[in-house]
């Protein structure tokens, strides 16, 4: 019994020793350059997907579903007389349009702001003083955040109460993922320092 103890001993030692030369528990590992560059890969990245999201939620043809059409912020595709021809048309009248442009509008500053928060983010990386927090970008992303939400709000608010035999498409899901992703990324920003040497 004494040489397993003393074994598992000399185990903890070597593993010590192994861990304390290659700093893995030191702050300096942590601030390594190649895992700075890994993390702001993955920052931009999720960025990157985040103004996918908003861009398809945006451009796409699938915002509400029915067996025989389809419709988005900006037209409706009908299928005639059910021979797997879709047809597009122009947005009914009885949708309201103060409405519907508003929703446009949103949706398309979403789209501007995301873009434009990536931009102020790169632009910081080189010209922030080290220690301080990416405020500006985190606010410009908050912004996107917001024109999507209201977006979606008004869609889901003043569009389609009264149809139950239709479901809302992936455009309109993957606005909501654009959404999670500005509020994710804009507190990330928000929250960011940039490293101190």
């Amino acid at each position: 019994m004494p040489i397993r103890g003393c074994w598992i001993l000399e185990t903890q030692e070597l593993i010590w020793k192994v861990v304390s030369e290659k700093d893995i528990l030191s702050p300096s590992f942590c601030s390594h350059p190649l895992n700075m560059l890994k993390a702001l890969a993955g920052i931009c990245l999720l960025h990157l997907t985040t103004i996918f999201f908003l861009f398809w939620a945006t451009i796409d043809d699938a915002w509400w579903f029915t067996d025989t059409l389809y419709t988005d912020l900006w037209g409706r595709w009908v299928m005639e007389n059910n021979d797997n021809v879709w047809v597009h048309t122009d947005i009914p009248t009885s949708y309201r349009k103060d409405y519907l442009q508003a929703v446009q509008a949103f949706a398309v500053l979403s789209c501007m702001f995301a873009v434009f928060s990536l931009a102020v983010f790169i632009i910081q990386l080189f010209f922030l003083a080290k220690g301080k927090r990416f405020i500006l970008s985190g606010v410009v992303q908050l912004i996107s955040c917001f024109c999507i939400m209201v977006a979606l709000s008004i869609y889901t608010d003043h569009f389609h109460q009264g149809e139950k035999d239709g479901w809302y498409g992936w455009s309109y899901i993957m606005a909501w993922f654009g959404w999670l992703l500005t509020l994710f990324t804009g507190i990330m920003y928000i929250i960011l320092r940039k490293r101190v040497d």
